[in-house]
Order: structure tokens, then sequence, then C-alpha cells
């Protein structure tokens, strides 16, 4: 497997580690019998809980420009070392977002951000 596939493969393990993370905090908040059910008046989420959501949406919206560049850079022959590196500046720049967003510090967050947008860019460079 290459580099940029293994970091796909890690980005949608955190992905699914952030929706864990997101449904205990949730469960802690408002309660089981409310996450099971149909979530029709489900209360806004705050304070961890609602970072976690927040967090977990965001990995979702920026994991599909991932994966489709990851995806098209293996598909036709373009995966090479600076694909690697971007994809692996996506990764480390994804975690750290996670964890800054749990904590709750907003601009070292969106820094964070920018530097997984940044492994975006070097993967889309390749690709022209």
């Amino acid at each position: 497997m290459s580099p940029d596939l293994k970091y796909l493969l890690f980005s949608v393990v955190l992905a699914f580690v952030q929706v864990l993370i997101a449904a205990a905090t949730a469960q802690v908040q408002v309660g089981l019998p409310a996450l099971a059910g149909n979530r029709d008046e489900l209360p806004v989420l705050t304070g961890v809980a609602g970072r976690a959501k927040r967090a977990h949406l965001n990995m979702v919206e920026n994991l599909v420009l991932f994966a489709a560049l990851v995806l098209i850079a293996a598909a036709a022959g373009k995966a090479n070392a600076a694909t690697a590196t971007g994809a692996a500046i996506f990764f480390w720049g994804r975690l750290a977002h996670a964890i800054i967003y749990l904590i709750g510090i907003p601009w070292l967050r969106t820094l964070a951000w920018a530097v997984s947008v940044v492994g975006m860019i070097m993967i889309a460079v390749q690709l022209f």
C-alpha cells in the first residue's frame, strides 16, 4: 500500500474515533434514551460534546476532498513523494485539529485546519 493510501486509511480511522468521541460525549450530556430515539427534539450540544460533534463534521467534510485527491492520484499513477508528504501533512494536521478542537483553542484550531489544507493542495498540484 502506498503512503498516500496508508494516510487515507489513518484518516478514516481518525474520523471513526471522532464519531465515537462525539457519541460518547453527547451521551453524557443528553443521555442514551435521547440518542437512541429519533432525535426530533435533541437539545443543542454544548461544551466538549458540541465541539466533538463539530470537529467530526468538519473532518467528514474535509475527508471527502482528501479521499478524492488521494484516489485520483493513485488511479492516475501520479502518487509520488510529494503526494505522500501532502497526505502525511493532511493526517497530522487533522489529528492536531481534532485534539485542539476538543480542548477548545479557537485560533490554534484554525491553524491546524490550514495545515491540513496545505497537505491537500500539495496533492492537487501533482494532479495538474
